[in-house]
Parts: structure tokens; C-alpha cells; sequence
């Protein structure tokens, strides 16, 4: 025992003042009965420790748990180890338990019988293929404008704004676009807007389910090419759609939505569409500018202007 607490210096004083002077006077001293001296000088073994205070918890209650119920959890326990707690709970309740479902977990608390928890499997990443040249595939996404950064008069006239994003995952170079709506128009334009800008042919696009993309979860039987389709199919371009609820499979686009919502949603506002557009196109060229550990801290453009100067 490493430290003696207050309490068994306390306890150790009235056994040295009672050796010296009696029982009677040091319980007139110390203020306590002599039924507690007695107990403590049965209880000294010569070492502090056998003077610690001992659990006051009562070795039986009249409410607990009779051995017939007892047996009952243990056998239900053994035949549904990994049963949750209400599961249980309701097992037992078919078979004549009648107590509340804290008490049982109590029970189970202090006899170990707590639920075996399954351990989840494992997930082992598929193999990716990076992309090498510029082109080879390209992630775009929608992100909708927080209504918070929408004020004053586009706000009072209810107005949606929406940030379209195409980004090259070889050099990272992102390419914005404002639009006003979210629908399979606006995506076709987006994509006619972005092959004429861009510097490299594009082979595949890769994008979510939305129906702003593709039919592929429409209510019809049919899967009809939506206009976003349709022009790709014109382009000669590949349509890379990814596993449903899956957003990680777009990560490197989802993710500089995330950096947008940090770094450019959080402390801008936007008065009418028009502003929004600006603010989205200097925002553009700041990230295109700006050097990036993925790219050996270059920017997006010197990766890019790099890759065309040895074409």
C-alpha cells in the first residue's frame, strides 16, 4: 500500500489512543462508540490496509433476482448470446419474466452475460487504377449552395444555386460552373461547357446515380438515356457510373466539396446569382494555382502544363 487515506490515519489513531488510555476515554475523545473501537481493534491485522472501509452494498435485497429467474437468463442467454438488450428483453417477456428491462440489464451487467458483440468484417480496399494521363477519367458532382451563404434579395426571392464540378483526377484540375437548377439540362450544358474548355480530350466521365446524370434508378422498366447521356454517347465518351450510395468511389471530388464548404462556403455570401458566378470563377483559379501534396506540392495547372509540354 502505496498512501494511507484520512480515513485509516483516523482509524489508527484511536487504536494507538486506545492501547495508551482504554476504550471508554477514547470513545469520550474520538466521539464514537465503543462498539466501533471493538471492531476496528477485531479487524487490525498490524497493517494499515486492514483498516480500509469495506463496501456498504448489501449482500441481499428482498427485490432481487430469484434463482428460478436467474436460471431462465442464463439458459436464454446461452441460446441468444448475441440477442440485443430489448431482443432479450422480449424473449423473455414471452416466457414469464416481469421485470423492467434496466433491472435486466443490471443483472446481466453483474453476472457477465452482457451481449457478445459480433465483430464487423473487415474491409479490404479494392485495387485502383490511377489514372495516367490526363483525360483518362474525370469525377463530376453537384454541390448545392448552402442557403446560409444565400442573402439578401436572392434570398427573399427563395433562389437555388447549385456548383457544378468536373475534376481530372491525373493533374486534380477542377473545372466550376454555376447553374440556377439541378436537372439533367443543366449537366448537359455543364458537359458541352467543359470539352470546349478543356486543354485534353476527355475519355471517361464518372459521376453518382443522380437523376440529374442517368435514368438507372428511374421508375420505368426502361432505362432511357437522359440528355446528359445522350450528348456523352455524341462525344464518344465513356459513362462511368459508380456503385450506388457509395460517394467514397467519387472521393476525390466529394473531398473538394468538402474543402469548399471549409475554405470558400464558410466565410462568403452571395446577393443575387450573378455575384455567386464571380466569387465561384476566383475561387477557380485559386485552386488551380494552389500547390497540393498529391501533386508533390505543384499546382494543378504546372501538372498539367507539364504533362502537355511532353505531348
Amino acid at each position: 500500500m502505496n498512501s494511507i487515506t484520512q480515513d485509516v490515519k483516523y482509524r489508527l489513531s484511536i487504536l494507538s489512543y486506545a492501547t495508551k488510555h482504554g476504550v471508554t476515554k477514547t470513545a469520550i475523545k474520538y466521539r464514537t462508540n465503543r462498539q466501533f473501537i471493538y471492531r476496528l481493534q477485531w479487524r487490525y491485522e498490524g497493517t494499515p490496509a486492514s483498516l480500509q472501509p469495506r463496501s456498504r452494498r448489501p449482500h441481499h435485497h428482498p427485490n432481487q433476482h430469484t434463482s428460478q429467474e436467474m436460471t431462465l437468463i442464463q439458459n436464454m442467454r446461452r441460446r441468444n448470446p448475441h440477442a440485443g438488450l430489448v431482443v432479450f428483453w422480449v424473449k423473455l417477456r414471452k416466457r414469464g419474466y416481469t421485470r423492467s428491462i434496466t433491472g435486466l440489464y443490471r443483472c446481466l451487467r453483474r453476472i457477465g452475460l452482457k451481449r457478445k458483440s459480433i465483430p464487423n468484417p473487415k474491409y479490404i480496399p479494392k485495387p485502383y487504377q490511377q489514372a495516367l494521363f490526363p483525360g483518362e477519367k474525370v469525377q463530376i458532382d453537384v454541390k448545392v449552395v448552402p442557403s446560409a451563404c444565400i442573402v439578401g434579395q436572392a434570398d427573399a426571392r427563395g433562389e437555388k444555386m447549385y456548383q457544378y464540378t468536373a475534376m481530372d483526377e491525373c493533374t486534380r484540375v477542377r473545372y466550376w460552373e454555376a447553374f440556377q437548377e439541378q436537372s439533367t439540362y443543366s449537366s448537359t450544358v455543364f458537359l458541352q461547357h467543359l470539352v470546349r474548355k478543356c486543354k485534353f480530350p476527355i475519355h471517361k466521365i464518372q459521376t453518382d446515380n443522380g437523376f440529374e446524370f442517368t435514368n438507372r434508378f428511374g421508375p420505368s422498366k426502361l432505362e432511357k438515356l437522359t440528355l446528359f447521356e445522350q450528348q456523352l454517347a455524341a462525344y464518344g465518351i465513356v459513362h462511368q457510373k459508380i456503385r450506388p450510395y457509395t460517394p467514397r468511389h467519387n472521393g476525390k471530388v466529394e473531398r473538394s466539396h468538402r474543402k469548399d464548404n471549409e475554405y470558400f462556403y464558410a466565410n462568403h455570401r452571395f446577393y443575387s446569382f450573378e455575384d455567386f458566378k464571380k466569387q465561384l470563377a476566383v475561387r477557380n483559379r485559386e485552386y488551380n494555382n494552389f500547390p497540393m501534396r498529391p501533386l508533390a506540392w505543384k499546382s494543378p495547372n504546372e501538372v498539367l502544363r507539364s504533362f502537355l509540354a511532353t505531348v
